[in-house]
């Protein structure tokens, strides 16, 4: 007869059993001299480096009246670059939707993005399998990431709560370099089941967009933001 489990040994066998089940959304901030619908230059551009505060708008960034935007070809390539690179169908036709908040990063009061008819749907990447516990199958299998879609918006701006350096000020600052640039996300499907399995599929998204140009890939710079 088996002896009744305590409540203690019961919550430890509940925590061996758990599983995890991961999916990932990231932001590639893509490589483009110009911003996603505005003749800004772009924080991103390859070799950029630092600038001043409130130095990369024009009318369209900061949404004045009659200010219209235009299509950033060369971002819509390197998204169509990186959608082929994971596997995915491309779109015939595709559509701009308005995302409406209003926060002080964002002077228009919406971000404009893809939702119902995104550019790249239906990828996937192979990684490196990996066991139970996380170690990595030597025997050389892979796991295969789904990828639910790839689809383009802007990047809003950058609000800051302190001053450079870590002083505290009363209110807060606001860079708008970052608005507008254009963002690459990309959403997989609940596939990953080890944080090891989760390395390998960043570094090898990484390792992807630099080989194909969208992207230095500068982690320090938020070139690949990876959301869980």
């Amino acid at each position: 007869m088996t002896q009744a489990m305590s409540p203690e040994e019961r919550a430890n066998a509940e925590i061996e059993s758990a599983r995890l089940v991961l999916g990932m959304e990231i932001h590639v901030e893509l490589a483009t001299a110009s911003k996603m619908f505005a003749r800004a230059a772009s924080p991103a551009f390859v070799g950029a480096g630092e600038f001043e505060p409130n130095t990369l708008i024009d009318p369209v960034v900061l949404a004045l009246p009659g200010a219209l935007p235009g299509l950033n070809r060369r971002a819509v390539e390197l998204s169509i670059l990186v959608g082929l690179a994971l596997n995915c169908n491309i779109a015939a036709e595709t559509k701009w939707d308005r995302k409406a908040y209003t926060y002080p990063d964002l002077p228009k009061g919406y971000q404009i993005s893809q939702y119902g008819m995104p550019l790249c749907v239906d990828g996937y990447l192979d990684v490196p399998a990996t066991g139970e516990r996380g170690e990595f199958d030597l025997a050389g299998d892979t796991h295969r990431i789904g990828i639910i879609r790839a689809h383009l918006e802007e990047d809003a701006g950058k609000l800051s709560h302190e001053a450079p350096g870590g002083a505290p000020i009363d209110g807060s600052l606001l860079d708008l370099n970052r608005a507008g640039t254009p963002l690459l996300e990309i959403v997989t499907q609940p596939d990953i089941r080890s944080a090891g399995e989760a390395v390998a599929f960043c570094r090898a998204l990484r390792t992807i967009c630099r080989f194909v140009g969208a992207t230095e890939g500068v982690m320090q710079k938020g070139h690949m933001r990876f959301e869980p």
